[in-house]
């Protein structure tokens, strides 16, 4: 794809040279037609990719500014909410609505595995007073993926809210949000949609909406019935950052060109290889059952015999190949390789043969 780097993180993620080139076109003004045009056609877009029949809006934010919304238009202080957390998104979701006052309840799992649906269930079952359900989609920090479409399913049927961490998820695998019963779903412009960081996108049902209007936590710039009201002009409340505007509307030319499908399978079939491949080195996949590992991300522990954070130093400083790192307890215990967005199964190979070469380098292992 003739790139300097090859940028292997989960996000931000490489860009197309055309969508680069339409960030940097000329400012206008964001109250006038020409702007009017762009957020129609990429929120038509947006709709599509969501898969709702009303409106996604987009907030000037990184993801991390979308959950907040998500969180703060929905619920008051005081209200119980049950956190589902397999990861670092996990529980920082949890930790917003914490800040805004919540009582927050958290289904914590050992990192590498997935949320199970029945015990969802059951701590509702368990405390009818539960509101909402925060759930991350797709775990970056730890390559696995929650079984949405099931955690959807018993969530609704007995009634509490379904809020949604979709950032590194919609648009590279498939998260229909409607049809799962997913009640406010988040995403952000810097991970599969191919475009630089700055934009957030949400998603809300009706019985979202009907939240909002009773809902207490304090917001000004991210009060979602603002953003909905100023859409209805083609306008944002406040002033968009449009260089990813005109970004995003390019994109969506490549999006609509492979289709949804299309996209979904690229994803499916590049992780799929990144997951063989790593098992042929004799490494070992970070997700405890291979059901739920990630098809935007490949996680992987570094062998006990090798330093890790040595060895991703030396492929980004002599290769040009930028790992994702572990966080937290994770820091050295494993890589991560971001294959969501704009890549190609070459691009994941040659970051793969600059691990394997590397490992092959360390002492300990170029004696076994």
């Amino acid at each position: 794809m003739g790139r300097a780097v090859n940028l292997r993180i989960p996000g931000p993620t490489p860009c197309p040279d055309d969508v680069l080139e339409a960030v940097g076109g000329p400012m206008m003004n964001h109250r006038g037609p020409e702007f009017a045009d762009i957020i129609k056609r990429v929120t038509e877009g947006l709709n599509w990719v969501f898969g709702v029949s009303t409106d996604v809006l987009t907030i000037t934010a990184s993801g991390t500014g979308g959950l907040e919304a998500a969180v703060v238009n929905t619920l008051s202080p005081g209200d119980r909410v049950l956190a589902v957390s397999i990861g670092v998104f996990g529980n920082r979701l949890a930790s917003i609505a914490e800040t805004y006052g919540a009582e927050v309840e958290r289904y914590e799992l050992e990192w590498g595995a997935a949320a199970d649906p029945d015990e969802v269930a059951r701590r509702l079952d368990a405390d009818p007073s539960i509101k909402a359900v925060l759930v991350t989609h797709n775990e970056t920090s730890t390559g696995v993926t929650n079984p949405l479409e099931a955690i959807g399913a018993v969530v609704r049927e007995r009634g509490p809210l379904l809020i949604v961490d979709g950032v590194s998820s919609v648009s590279s695998i498939p998260c229909p949000a409607e049809r799962w019963g997913v009640d406010v779903l988040v995403s952000g412009s810097q991970k599969g949609w191919m475009v630089p960081p700055g934009l957030a996108f949400l998603w809300l049902s009706e019985r979202a909406w009907e939240a909002c209007e009773t809902a207490t936590m304090p917001r000004f710039y991210f009060d979602l019935s603002r953003a909905r009201s100023s859409l209805e002009s083609a306008q944002t409340p406040w002033t968009p950052a449009l260089s990813i505007f005109y970004g995003l509307d390019k994109a969506f030319e490549s999006i609509r060109a492979e289709g949804l499908e299309g996209i979904y399978s690229r994803h499916h079939a590049v992780a799929q290889y990144t997951r063989d491949r790593v098992r042929a080195m004799g490494l070992e996949l970070f997700a405890q059952d291979e059901r739920f590992a990630s098809d935007t991300v490949t996680a992987v522990r570094w062998p006990d015999d090798a330093d890790g954070l040595a060895i991703a130093k030396r492929a980004r400083e002599e290769f040009g190949v930028v790992l994702g790192g572990g966080q937290q307890s994770l820091r050295g215990k494993i890589f991560r390789v971001g294959h969501l967005g704009y890549f190609t199964q070459e691009d994941i190979a040659a970051a793969l043969d600059v691990v394997e070469r590397l490992l092959a380098e360390t002492p300990a292992r170029a004696t076994v």
